[in-house]
């Protein structure tokens, strides 16, 4: 197999700094504001040349995806595939499932966005950027900015996109208590009793680290008390978080179950990290900003 055979790259975790979330509109959908991030984690994607298109998936999590059928992976490439005039793209695709499930970190987004760059590259299809994001979009509405993966604030129903260049290089730790938390089901209490807005905040008057997560401070994810009440065991993982040595903001990610604390510096979080592995917890440090997405031929 020759290296232009097959490229992999990196799904990286989506990390909602904040998330301000205004009341149900009638069609349904949340109007929201959010800046998020990318962490230096992630899944993996690989694809390959092939007779057809398929999809394998395995790595530690990927017993959570058994039974899914139509993985957002595929109905991306199947848009894109459309969209080129070549049908269903002729690619094996595999997952590295190495994120929870359900957590809050924009992994099946991710995923399929790794996966449409990976093919669009291997296949040398002349696909422009913004072309690549409005197929994201059968990934649901983080889509384009999962495809993206740098900081970025996310406003409409999250599909209106405005990059943010001036946010540092964030040191943290994700923690996963190994419960799932369906975001529909996190709407569904929103729903009952809506207390956030749709709200962009000031920006920070320095965009360095000590301020930004000053600022940070004063801001909310407007899914945390929902999301508490439909999986309640969040509240450890935050109060965990919390009590880390040395970790200076808590917050939930998304609609969860992942948390994520912010610390001064990468010794700090790594210490955290440590501190905070438990059976049937996931705890990693991580660099949060805009990650090497970069296809790399795989040989």
């Amino acid at each position: 197999m020759s290296v232009s055979d097959a490229l992999s790259g990196l799904a990286p975790a989506k990390i909602n700094l904040l998330l301000h979330v205004g009341p149900v509109q009638a069609d349904g959908y949340h109007p929201l504001v959010s800046l998020a991030v990318f962490a230096d984690v992630g899944d993996r994607v690989t694809v390959r040349r092939a007779e057809a298109l398929s999809l394998t998936v395995e790595g530690p999590f990927a017993a959570g995806l058994d039974g899914q059928g139509d993985n957002l992976i595929l109905k991306a490439l199947r848009a894109l595939g459309a969209a080129a005039g070549i049908g269903d793209p002729p690619v094996a695709v595999t997952l590295d499932k190495r994120l929870p499930i359900a957590a809050g970190l924009g992994g099946g987004s991710a995923d399929a966005g790794a996966a449409l760059r990976l093919t669009a590259r291997l296949l040398d299809l002349d696909m422009a950027e913004a072309e690549l994001e409005r197929l994201a979009l059968a990934a649901g509405a983080d889509g384009p900015m999962c495809l993206r993966a740098r900081p970025a604030w996310a406003s409409g129903i999250g599909e209106a996109l405005e990059d943010e260049p001036r946010l540092p290089a964030l040191h943290g730790v994700l923690l996963n208590p190994g419960l799932p938390s369906p975001t529909g089901a996190v709407y569904r209490a929103y729903d009952a009793a809506p207390a956030g807005d749709a709200d962009r905040p000031q920006s920070p008057a320095d965009w360095n680290v000590a301020s930004v997560i000053d600022w940070l401070s004063a801001q909310r994810n407007d899914l945390e008390a929902p999301a508490l009440a439909v999986t309640p065991g969040i509240e450890e993982a935050l109060a965990a978080m919390r009590a880390a040595p040395g970790c200076r903001l808590t917050r939930m990610s998304g609609s969860g179950a992942t948390v994520f604390g912010l610390f001064d510096d990468r010794v700090a979080a790594i210490e955290a990290a440590f501190a905070l592995d438990r059976l049937g917890w996931w705890a990693r440090p991580v660099v949060l900003g805009a990650p090497d997405i970069e296809p790399r031929a795989v040989i």
